[in-house]
This record gives structure tokens, C-alpha cells and sequence, in this order.
């Protein structure tokens, strides 16, 4: 008996020493970040560097908030734009999209389910090609628009995929029921079908978002013009430029990171109580 809870103890202990090595090795390049943004430059490239700063500045903050140095605010501007509207569509084309495949029956219907498999065989690059004739086809080169169906494209596949689990887990007597009462297709989608899923929505909607908001590839095809560029491709050229320091590349960084790491908090939160109270009801 007490060989066994020396195991036990031994085993969470090995288990937490891993967890936070393993969290160590994470989270180090973030602390190297975050101490270099606090740095001088002279600081940041010196030979011999230290982990802490040794005079803190909040200059290349203040910095990247100079529209003479870098217009930070106008490319989250147009980053916050194209993520939100692209997550936005993806999600409501994909709940009808999601709940055609998994709630009704038509011929095609397991061919349909079974193609979105092979979404993940292929990478964004195959993409670009077919996308940007269409794109230019249309006129829609160098706007925000034309990144934002690029963002629909290639998020809706996994958003339709997600969305279907999410609603074949809910039983078909409740829209028999609701069928009952009155309701058509369209009114079950967003009485019943939406508040059962909220949870996979918001997952779906925060990886749509996350796709958009972290996207190079696209931005750097479709937009030429600074006044459209998002952050990813306005760091890039911030990088680029002689005002580009160390310390100012890393505050960017980081505060461009923040957005995700704020809704990824925000929608774990909705997640769980969404969870909780389905327990609740259930």
C-alpha cells in the first residue's frame, strides 16, 4: 500500500517536472522576445547579451506607434478587418453548409463528406495560382476583399468539417419535435441547432480568425499597395527598412500576437460555461 502511493507520488511529480520543462522550452523564445523589446538598441545586438535588460525602455513601444516610423494602427486596422469579416462568413456558411451535410438527406451527400478529407492532402502554395486568375478576373487585386475570400477559401472546408461533428452529436427528435411545433429548416438552424452548438462555433470562428489574422502567403500575393497590408506583411517590411531594431521588431511582435492570445482566452471561457450548462440541461 505504501509502495504503491510512493508510485503515485513519484508519478505526478515526474509528471509536473515534465509539464514545466516542457513549458520552459515553450516559453523561452517569448521571454527572449519580451526581454529584447525592453532593451536599447545597442543592448539588443551587443556581444555579449544578457537575459534582462540592464536599462528597461518602453521606447520601441512607443515606437512602433509612430505613424513616421510605422503605421502599426493602419495595417491592425486592416488585419482586425479581413480576420473578422473572413471568420465571420466561414462560420456562417459553414453552419448552413455543416448542417445541410449532416442533417439532410441527398444523393451525394457521403461523397460530399467524405471529400473534405482531402483538403488536408494539399498544401495553400497549390492554391495561389488558380486564385489569383480568379482574383484577377474579377478586379479584385490589391484590395482587402480579395484577401478575404482567399481566407474563406481556405477556411470553410475545415470550418463545414468541424460544424458537422458538432451537429450530428444533436438528436434528431429534437428538430422532429420543433418540426412539430411549427418551425421550418431555417428556423431550427438558429432556435435549436445554434445555441446547442455555441461551443464549436466559437472554436470554429477563433481558427478562422487565427488563419486570417496570422496569413503571409496570401497578403503577400494579393496586396501591393502599403495602404492594404496587414500586420504579418507590415512587419515584414518594417524588417526591411532602415528603421528596423531589434527591439522594436520584437514589441511588434508581441503586440501583434496579443489579439489571439486574448479571444483564444475569451473563447475558452464561453467554451466551458457553453459546456457547463448543456451538462446542466442535460
Amino acid at each position: 500500500m505504501a509502495s504503491s502511493k510512493k508510485n503515485k507520488i513519484s508519478k505526478t511529480i515526474g509528471f509536473y517536472v515534465a509539464l514545466v520543462g516542457i513549458l520552459g522550452i515553450s516559453l523561452f523564445p517569448f521571454f527572449i522576445m519580451l526581454m529584447t523589446s525592453f532593451k536599447s538598441s545597442k543592448e539588443a545586438v551587443a556581444t555579449n547579451p544578457t537575459f534582462f535588460p540592464k536599462e528597461w525602455t518602453f521606447k520601441h513601444y512607443v515606437d512602433i506607434f509612430n505613424p513616421d516610423i510605422f503605421p502599426y494602427l493602419a495595417y491592425f486596422k486592416n488585419s482586425l478587418f479581413v480576420s473578422i469579416t473572413a471568420a465571420l462568413l466561414a462560420v456562417g456558411i459553414g453552419i448552413f453548409g455543416a448542417y445541410a451535410l449532416s442533417k439532410l438527406k441527398f444523393k451525394g451527400r457521403i461523397t460530399i463528406n467524405a471529400s473534405f478529407y482531402t483538403v488536408y492532402m494539399f498544401s495553400g502554395i497549390l492554391l495561389v495560382v488558380p486564385l489569383f486568375k480568379i482574383i484577377s478576373g474579377l478586379g479584385l487585386y490589391d484590395t482587402k476583399t480579395s484577401l478575404i475570400i482567399t481566407m474563406i477559401v481556405q477556411t470553410l472546408p475545415t470550418a463545414i468539417f468541424m460544424l458537422k461533428s458538432y451537429f450530428d452529436t444533436i438528436p434528431v427528435d429534437l428538430e422532429e419535435a420543433a418540426m412539430i411545433d411549427g418551425l421550418n429548416r431555417v428556423q431550427i438552424i438558429f432556435h435549436i441547432i445554434i445555441p446547442l452548438s455555441i461551443s464549436g462555433i466559437i472554436s470554429v470562428f477563433v481558427y478562422a480568425f487565427m488563419i486570417g489574422w496570422n496569413d503571409y502567403l496570401f497578403a503577400s500575393i494579393f496586396l501591393s499597395d502599403s495602404a492594404n497590408f496587414t500586420l504579418p506583411i507590415g512587419l515584414n517590411a518594417l524588417f526591411s527598412t532602415p528603421d528596423y531594431v531589434w527591439g522594436r521588431m520584437m514589441a511588434a511582435s508581441l503586440v501583434t500576437a496579443l489579439p489571439v492570445v486574448i479571444m483564444y482566452a475569451i473563447s475558452e471561457h464561453f467554451i466551458k460555461g457553453d459546456a457547463t450548462a448543456g451538462g446542466v440541461k442535460g
